[in-house]
Parts: C-alpha cells; structure tokens; sequence
C-alpha cells in the first residue's frame, strides 16, 4: 500500500484564471467610475461656460458720453434756482436739451447723419432725461452749464455692439433703424460711445419692459438678504432645539417614531407645497403683506426646518457615547452634559447643515411664486429694517424667473447674469460651510 499525495506545480505569483477574471473586473469598474467622472466633469463644464459666456454681457453696458447744455430758460424760467420750482419741470422739459446736444454733433462736424435729433436721441435709454433731471434737482447750479453725462444706450443699440442685434435682424424692429446703427457706427468710431463695467446691474433695481438696459437685481439681492436673517433667526433655533430634544431627551416610543418619519418625509416634499402653505397661512389667514420679506423668510423657515433638524441629528449622533457618560460620571447633569460637552463637539456639523440649508433657501423659487414675490418691482431699496421686512420686493431667484419670461433679448442676458451673481453667493456659503467645518471640528 502506498501513499500518493498531490503536489500542486502552480505558484503563488502566477494568477489563476479566476483572480484573472476578478482583476480585470475590478479595472472595468475603476474605468466606469473614471468616465462617469468625466461625464458628470464634462456636463459641469458645459453648464459653466453657458452660463459665463451668456451671462457675462449683463455685466458690460453701452454708454454713450454726451456734452448736454442745461439751458436756464428749459430748466428754471424763473432763474431763482428754487428747488420747488426746478422740481416742477418734468422729464419732458428735458427732452429739447438732450435733442439740442446731438443736434450739435452734427454741428461740429462729429457725426453726418440725416437724422432728426429727436430720432438720434432714439438710440438712448428712455432714463436719459430723468439723469439730467435727477442731476439737477442734487445740484441747481449746473443750470446754465454744459455738464458731460454718460447716458445709457439703449438696449438695441447695447445689443447690436454685443452682436446680439445685427443690420438683418431689425428688418421689422420699431425700436431702431439702419440710419441710427450708422450713427452709433460713427460714435463708436469717435470714442464717446463705448462698453462700460455695469455696476448699476449689482446694486440697482428692475425695470419696466421699456428700459431692460437699466435694470438691475441690487434690490433683489436686499430683498433675499431679510429673507435669509428672517429664516437664520428662526430656523437655526428652533431646528437645534428641536435637534437636541429628539435625540438626547424625548423618550423613545411611538410617537417619536412617527415625529422622526414625518421630518424626514418633510425634507423630500417639494418645495412649492411650503409655498401653498403659506399663502394660506401667513397671507389669506393672518393677513400678513403679499411680496413681503418676512412671507418669503417665514416660508423658507419652514422649509429649512427638516434639513437643519436631520443634520443637526446626525452631528449629535456622531458624538461618542463616552463623552456623555464621562461628564455624567463626573457629577454633571443631563442638561450640562448636552450642552457643555456634547453641543460644542456637534457644533462644526450644525454649522455646516444650517448653511446649506441657507443655501437651499436662497436659490428656492416656487415658494415665493405663490406669495407674490415675482409680481413686484421694486425701484428702491428699503430704508429701514422694518421697511425691509414688511414692505413688498423680490428676490434673486424670482426675479432671474421674471427676467427670464420676458420678450426683450436684453433681460433675458441679464437673467443669465443674475444666474451668475446667485451661484457666487451659493459656491460662497458652501466654501464658507466647509472652512468653518474644518476650523471647528475636533478629533477624538
């Protein structure tokens, strides 16, 4: 009888068809999850450089440089220079001064054109005349001089300079005409009609269809600036407080249960049912004013809520059990243990989730839909805290949605800009997010 036994001829360092077929899977996975990251790289990309190359022309604006004679017999017939009596002339006086000026670039040779100065003056902002008179009404004694203004172009003439209105294009324009594009040619030509940095777009306010190049979301951003405090103030309190409640007091029983699904299932609700909600509650039940901030902000509360108390949760969730029993070992109460020790840990975590709830918050639309907030123009910011909270405005999501509904070329340009500004406040608030998280966080 003899003992046979098998000896394997094969070596730890050659792979067997089996690992074979595991390695080459696990390269294909590593390559499907490189491409989907290009893709998904790709698309980001694209969506960037849309958004930059169409929204960056809201941030240029045409502006024509005009030597206007403010002649004393338009402006102050009396020549009293009194304030009451210049404020009764209106916009209309105006107009003969500024037709005047162009009137003398044809003069002195600046420009050739058969033109009517009525019809030269056409490729200005209908705003010019209330400049000069706005101008005036600062200063009474520029009456009599001859003050260069830079006017705002129209927004035809401010399209064409873009290449979005071209000599085809306004075949069936009312708004402009060949004779004029060849004026604004040789203005050009002449330097005082040129392309200009719009700070006007950042701090000023909307405007009706018949000036787009005048409007700006300054007063928006206001408008979503107390809607924020409003829902800073509310949210991150009763979020927390609600937070530590549920998971470091409430018994566990079935009533939590079904608190802590109904939050959850709050989070994923769409927002435009917050907004339904408020618009019977804060405006049809409690008679609180259409298109104010403090709607906007309360309804934003609301929404903000889930997102501030799931995270908040899991901040507190991820403080280890060790450091409750530690103080609690040490003689501390419940109350000191929470709030001396386990808050303080869980503090980078709250932060972090209440400001991208902030963020979720600012760029919201459908909510302020259903409270007005997109049916107001608002032409002057607030002059006070109160008037910033109850008086009606818009906010920067609902007044890119306006601006984007409208016919004119040039508002749609400046609803891309304003896409811009709102995403450098919400890549900002998350950056912010992240720095506190880090400075902040504690190691164990």
């Amino acid at each position: 009888m003899t003992d046979s036994t098998h000896i394997s001829t094969s070596s730890l360092l050659t792979q067997d068809k089996r690992t074979t077929k595991r390695n080459r899977a696990e390269a294909r996975f590593k390559a499907y999850g490189l491409i989907a990251i290009g893709v998904g790289v790709l698309m980001l990309l694209i969506l960037l450089t849309n958004i930059i190359s169409r929204g960056s022309g809201a941030f240029q604006q045409t502006y024509l440089t005009l030597e206007v004679t403010l002649d004393e017999a338009k402006i102050d017939k009396k020549g009293n220079r009194d304030i009451a009596d210049i404020k009764k002339v209106s916009t209309f006086g105006y107009k003969p001064l500024l037709s005047n000026a162009f009137e003398q670039l044809v003069t002195n040779g600046t420009v050739e054109t058969d033109l009517k100065p009525k019809k030269m003056a056409g490729i200005l902002s209908k705003g010019a005349e209330a400049q000069m008179r706005n101008a005036v009404i600062a200063d009474p004694n520029l009456i009599g001089q001859t003050v260069s203004f830079d006017f705002l172009a129209s927004g035809r003439v401010d399209g064409y300079l873009k290449g979005r209105v071209t000599r085809e294009s306004i075949g069936r324009d009312k708004n402009i005409n060949p004779a004029q594009l060849d004026l604004v040619d040789q203005l050009l030509a002449s330097g005082q009609l040129e392309k200009k940095f719009n700070l006007a777009f950042i701090t000023g306010a909307d405007a009706s269809d018949a000036r787009p190049e005048a409007a700006g979301i300054g007063v928006s951003m206001v408008g979503s600036l107390f809607m924020m405090l409003v829902v800073l103030a509310l949210a991150l309190p009763i979020g927390v407080a609600a937070s530590i409640y549920l998971e470091e007091f409430a018994p566990k029983n079935w009533i939590t249960d079904i608190i802590e699904v109904n939050i959850s299932n709050l989070a994923a609700v769409p927002s435009i049912v917050f907004g339904i909600l408020g618009l019977a509650v804060f405006i049809n039940y409690m008679h609180l004013p259409n298109s104010a901030p403090l709607v906007g902000g309360l309804v934003l509360t609301l929404m903000t809520l889930p997102t501030i108390i799931i995270s908040t949760r899991a901040s507190l969730k991820s403080v280890p059990p060790s450091i409750r029993d530690a103080a609690l070992g040490v003689g501390a109460s419940k109350m000191q243990s929470v709030f001396h020790h386990v808050l303080p840990l869980a503090a980078p975590g709250i932060l972090t989730g209440t400001i991208i709830g902030l963020a979720q918050a600012l760029g919201e639309t459908a909510p302020l839909l259903l409270i007005g907030m997109v049916g107001f123009i608002a032409s002057n910011g607030p002059e006070s805290i109160s008037e910033g909270l109850m008086s009606p405005n818009s906010a920067m999501p609902a007044q890119i949605y306006e601006w984007a509904k409208r016919a004119d070329p040039a508002f749609y340009e400046r609803a891309w800009g304003g896409i811009i500004i709102l995403l450098v406040f919400l890549i900002t608030m998350n950056t912010i997010a992240v720095l506190l998280r880090r400075r902040f966080e504690r190691r164990w």
